[in-house]
């Protein structure tokens, strides 16, 4: 029997699009490769306009049970330990963006919308189901699977991530680049700070070619820590770089409380920080993308699963307006998004750099940021309101 619209990939980004298209009347079809469906990493930032989208899929109160509303961002220097600049994330940050700022564990957010989505009638979940193969003949669209299984579809939409197959079929722009930045990522409890749980907001230190973030999660229980360094052992034919004792020499010469954190850090597994330029079209005919599968970011905006939730209600959008014209449908989504993910993608490269500013042009950078306004957002409307 031919499946209306076929999702391919099941994380965050997957199940908000079959999530919103169920709402929309539509029957909606997940493939997952993996043989749970399931989150790999820790801490999640969800920004207004994450929380926005949330909200329109039904599923932000549920949300609330496992959200941290932290009270202020705060900006630090990573030697030093001296604040830069913070950012007023309580009363006046939602009489603006009407939204709050919500910090969680990605598990939690996943879970909360696969829950979403098996409570629907109209929503088909396969787990084990590896995509290797995406065709479109003009009327319909085929995916084949490793295990042989064949999906005979309305439309495709790939939201299977940053190494997406099914973008390699709409745009075919090889690897991702390697921004040669790698990053450690994991979760501490409160009980292990030698000195007392940290402050219950989110914190982020500086310094040159690397960064430091942390803040609570699950009931301010676990802290979320990230740390993000430049390797100057990078080598695209190699993966001996970006190694632990890196990490160790990177943050060496720190202030306490970034040097503490580092010593905390789990050291198992690393991630290298890894987009791709913007591309001017995405959609295919009958075949659209979404989420990272369209346009991966650097995480510095940290904007990725806020872009992803934006472009699965937009989708719905398109579809309720155009109807049984998919093919206008996907061009229309297209059009409102690509712009827009496409300025955030440059953006966060952008921001990267300006967090990682070599030591002699910090004094320029920090000059305006020690006199900003702790309540002063217009520089984040574009993105939030």
């Amino acid at each position: 029997m031919p499946i209306p619209f076929l999702i391919v990939g099941g994380g965050i980004g997957g199940l908000a699009a079959a999530r919103a298209l169920s709402r929309t009347g539509r029957s909606v079809h997940v493939i997952e490769k993996e043989d749970e469906f399931g989150e790999i990493g820790a801490g999640l930032q969800l920004a207004p306009n994450a929380s926005r989208m949330l909200d329109r899929l039904g599923v932000l109160d549920e949300i609330a049970k496992f959200a941290v509303y932290p009270e202020r961002l705060v900006w630090n220097d990573a030697v030093t330990g001296k604040l830069l600049t913070a950012v007023n994330l309580g009363n006046p940050f939602l009489e603006r963006y009407r939204y709050r700022y919500i910090v969680m564990h990605r598990a939690d957010l996943l879970n909360v919308l696969l829950d979403a989505c098996r409570s629907s009638e109209l929503i088909c979940l396969e787990s084990g189901k590896r995509a290797i193969a995406v065709d479109d003949s003009g009327e319909r669209a085929r995916v084949n699977c490793a295990d042989g299984s064949v999906y005979d579809c309305d439309a495709v939409i790939g939201a299977d991530g940053l190494w997406s197959v099914v973008r390699k079929f709409v745009h075919d722009d090889g690897d991702p680049v390697c921004s040669t930045y790698v990053a450690y990522r994991g979760t501490i409890p409160a009980s292990r700070f030698s000195q007392g749980p940290p402050p219950e907001e989110m914190a982020l230190w500086t310094g040159p070619e690397k960064h430091f973030v942390r803040y609570p999660l699950r009931g301010k229980q676990l802290y979320n820590q990230v740390a993000v360094f430049r390797s100057y052992r990078y080598r695209e034919d190699s993966d001996d770089w970006g190694t632990p004792d890196e990490l160790d020499e990177h943050f060496a010469e720190t202030c306490s409380e970034v040097s503490d954190g580092i010593a905390l850090m789990d050291r198992s597994r690393r991630w290298p920080i890894l987009d791709r330029p913007p591309i001017a079209s995405w959609t295919r005919n009958r075949i659209t993308l979404l989420g990272d599968a369209a346009h991966p970011m650097q995480q510095y905006l940290a904007q990725g699963a806020c872009q992803a939730l934006e472009d699965a209600v937009a989708l719905a959008d398109c579809l309720e307006k155009y109807g049984d014209k998919i093919v206008r449908a996907f061009q229309a989504y297209e059009e409102i998004r690509s712009p827009h993910t496409a300025r955030v993608q440059l953006a966060a490269r952008a921001f990267g750099e300006y967090w990682h500013r070599p030591p002699e042009r910090l004094v320029e950078r920090n000059r305006p940021l020690l006199h900003r306004r702790h309540d002063d957002y217009t520089e984040l409307d574009w993105l939030y309101g």
